[in-house]
């Protein structure tokens, strides 16, 4: 794949997304469906790797361009990343004066249900490669039953899930 088309794949990736991770779907589909240069393993992975490391949400896309291209595919992914980011700069004075618009404010709204169905129907695949073992399917069930009826915090959860597969690994619960 040529840099270019990388940097104008993830460029439509970037540009139709409204947050770090509604990207996701658009790019399993161009890198992992379309054009197989990636694996579900791979964008996992990148994932994990953007998610961990500081800075924004959607970091992830350089780690993406890094497996597909390297050095080169990183620049690119971090190209298009930002690029975005200075065409709002540019659109700001003429969004302000159509907010306040009811049509505008409904179409908004449909914009958002639709990215979450989106983001919804690319994580399922990638959830599914993550969970290889029955004590991984039981931590996944806990957490998302925990963080939809509690007010605990995501970070309290991931960090008892990660005790709870360490104390397991002891005792050889990790296995298929």
């Amino acid at each position: 794949m040529s840099l270019w088309t990388l940097y104008f794949l993830l460029l439509k990736a970037t540009l139709s997304s409204f947050s770090g991770l509604a990207s996701l779907p658009i790019l399993r589909e161009d890198f992992v469906v379309r054009r197989p240069v990636l694996t579900d393993r791979q964008l996992n992975t990148a994932l994990v790797i953007g998610r961990t490391t500081p800075g924004p949400k959607g970091l992830y896309v350089v780690s993406l361009g890094y497996y597909v291209a390297g050095y080169p595919g990183a620049s690119m992914a971090w190209a298009a990343l930002v690029t975005p980011a200075l065409l709002v700069v540019a659109m700001l004075g003429v969004a302000a004066r159509f907010t306040g618009d009811p049509r505008v404010k409904r179409m908004l709204r449909t914009v958002v249900i639709a990215s979450a169905g989106i983001s919804l129907s690319a994580t399922l695949p990638l959830g599914l490669d993550a969970l290889t073992t029955p004590l991984a399917w039981v931590l996944a069930g806990v957490s998302l039953v925990i963080l939809l009826r509690t007010e605990v915090d995501t970070l309290w959860v991931m960090a008892g899930a990660a005790l709870v597969s360490w104390a397991a690994s002891f005792v050889n619960l990790t296995r298929g």
